[in-house]
């Protein structure tokens, strides 16, 4: 059986993150979300792959190329205008024969649920119970079916999720053609199901036992604490003495750990970083390749994409920082209201009561800087000594 991933999209909501990037590709504990996803597919048994890609798809197709490094065959066809995830499946037809699975390449699903829905013969739909309904797909059930599937709808009559993973027979290809587009201006997916539900079709769906769904740039964080928890120990870096690790530890080739650094894991660092002297790297932090985290400095609960440097007295919580970034010494992130509410970014409730900033690529501070919760940053942005920042940051600012 092949599987398709759709994996084509900006994730404009995921800005300033996804301007260098397709939000497949953000790090998760030091993974791209969709390597994650082709690994439980394939410790599921699947064995051939479909990338359907458009923004920034080169990308990709240099990262994953033809799938060799995973013992998997990856074939790609492009939509070259995001036109939503009918419009997606439809390029696909040509390479497809039997049924067959989809996922939208913004999830994390597990091996155990994949390979359940392997299992199934009719078209079925995958689905997740959730306390919050509000800007996700909801499915009403009666039985074993799928009776109607919520778009988006402001009071829906169930807490069933479409948890965007799917089997589908070849049926499904006539039902993308008559469609027409969405109010946001899309071929959806869950329309075609919809037309081949009234059209007396048998919709079935299973329940997974676990599903990361990424809208918005701090929900990478959620994820990434998840991921976390099940890494292993390993360190295949230097660690010299006086250097205290607890916990699960996972340290990449040419790392340099120095004395007086304290880790508390889960936290996974990678290659070729300098890690301290006498710095405090707290639980569920990945920080990527070529980076480093120097004196004094506390990162706790954050992601720190490659190439990044906080070397001097910095304290970054609860955060999403991009590639290639330079904090001065001094620069402090705030994660915490005074009044403890949750914190708003960018006018939407995250509903986290701790959340520092997410900062786009390239992003340079000065000496003592200071950024206040929620605060959005784009790339390339240059934050001047004493500043203090707020609010949403466009792309090239300058903060004096």
């Amino acid at each position: 059986m092949k599987a398709v991933i759709l994996a084509a999209g900006e994730g404009s909501r995921m800005r300033p993150l996804t301007y260098t990037r397709p939000k497949v590709m953000l790090p998760l504990a030091n993974k791209p979300i969709l390597e994650h996803l082709l690994v439980e597919a394939n410790r599921a048994g699947i064995r051939e792959f479909i990338f359907v890609v458009g923004y920034r798809d080169e990308q990709v197709r240099d990262y994953f190329g033809g799938g060799d490094r995973w013992g998997v065959s990856i074939d790609y066809a492009t939509q070259r205008k995001q036109l939503g995830t009918a419009d997606a499946v439809k390029t696909v037809e040509s390479l497809i024969n039997g049924n067959f699975l989809v996922m939208n390449g913004d999830i994390i699903v597990s091996q155990k649920d994949i390979g359940n829905l392997i299992s199934k013969r009719g078209s079925t739909l995958s689905v997740f119970e959730v306390e919050d309904t509000e800007g996700l797909g909801m499915v009403e059930v009666k039985g074993d079916e799928v009776v109607h599937i919520y778009e988006k709808a402001e009071s829906p009559p169930s807490h069933m999720a479409n948890a965007g993973l799917y089997l589908f027979t070849p049926d499904i290809f006539d039902a993308v053609s008559p469609i027409s587009r969405s109010l946001r201006g899309e071929y959806e997916i869950t329309d075609a199901l919809q037309l081949m539900i009234e059209g007396g079709h048998h919709i079935c769906y299973q329940k997974v036992s676990y599903w990361l769904d990424l809208s918005y740039p701090w929900d990478s964080l959620r994820a990434n604490e998840s991921l976390l928890a099940g890494i292993g120990a390993q360190n295949q870096g230097e660690v010299e003495k006086n250097v205290v690790v607890k916990g699960k530890v996972s340290i990449g080739k040419n790392t340099v750990v120095r004395a007086g650094s304290y880790i508390v894991g889960p936290v996974i660092i990678g290659q070729d970083c300098d890690i301290g002297p006498n710095c405090y790297i707290r639980p569920s932090t990945s920080i990527g390749d070529n980076c480093h985290i120097g004196s004094a400095v506390e990162v706790k609960n954050s992601i720190i994409m490659k190439g990044s440097k906080i070397p001097h007295h910095n304290y970054v919580g609860d955060s999403v920082i991009g590639e290639g970034c330079n904090f001065g010494a001094g620069t402090k992130i705030a994660n915490l209201r005074l009044d403890k509410k949750d914190i708003t970014a960018a006018g939407v409730d995250t509903k986290m009561r701790k959340l520092g900033a997410i900062i786009g690529d390239r992003v340079e501070t000065g000496i003592n800087a200071s950024i206040n919760v929620g605060s959005i940053i784009g790339n390339n942005t240059h934050i001047g000594p004493g500043a203090v920042v707020s609010g949403v940051i466009l792309p090239s600012s300058r903060i004096l």
